[in-house]
């Protein structure tokens, strides 16, 4: 993919932070004097209260981007998106997903995209967000719970990525407590190792002031 720069944010599941960790590395960016633009494919749940993801990246972005520029697909469900389209009579095309993209990070100094769930989640029937992610080219970073299973949860989402040829450019355990037990830094320092990858923490944040957020200087 020609023009901005770029990072792929995805995630070893839903609700680990995935969109939060998206918003901190644009809202870091920007911080530097960085132009961002963002993108995510598809969003679910729009059904449910609060903001949606693509609403919170455009503000930790500071971007003036349209709902359809930051997300071309959006549904109520709280499904995965191949069934939110089929719910919703729609069907998600692949073939335009990475022009979408590239037309969102026009003009920009860096896209930040964010995956739905993790890298085999489908878009389609056939067209998994690791295929998005291959096709868009960025590194990768992968958002993780501290707690009990984000091992092997992590350890299979690198596997994923290496066996499509994506770089793995760090995973960010979040939320991180104030006082780490020993299971979490333990998680930590395994993941780092066995993973081959720099793993960084990102503590809870309040979402309202994003001029209260920690940094994230991935990209």
């Amino acid at each position: 993919m020609s023009g901005a720069d770029g990072v792929f944010v995805t995630g070893t599941g839903t609700e680990v932070g995935k969109s939060v960790v998206a918003a901190v590395i644009a809202r870091t960016a920007v911080a530097t004097g960085r132009d961002v633009a963002v993108f995510k494919p598809a969003v679910s749940g729009l059904d449910e209260e609060g903001e949606a993801d693509h609403e919170l990246l455009r503000r930790a972005a500071g971007s003036a981007q349209s709902d359809d520029e930051i997300s071309p697909y959006r549904y109520g469900p709280a499904v995965s998106p191949h069934l939110a389209a089929e719910m919703a009579g729609d069907e998600i095309a692949p073939a335009g997903l990475a022009d979408a993209a590239e037309l969102a990070g026009a003009g920009a100094d860096l896209l930040v995209c964010e995956g739905v769930g993790g890298l085999l989640v489908p878009l389609s029937p056939d067209y998994l967000i690791r295929n998005l992610a291959a096709d868009l080219g960025f590194p990768l970073v992968v958002a993780a719970s501290p707690g009990l299973g984000t091992i092997n949860h992590t350890l299979l989402t690198i596997e994923a990525a290496w066996a499509a040829e994506l770089e793995v450019r760090a995973v960010v355990l979040t939320p991180w407590p104030e006082e780490p037990s020993e299971m979490e830094l333990s998680n930590l320092e395994t993941i780092a190792r066995l993973g081959a990858v720099e793993v960084l923490t990102l503590p809870q944040i309040d979402l309202s002031d994003p001029d209260g957020w920690p940094e994230l200087k991935l990209v």
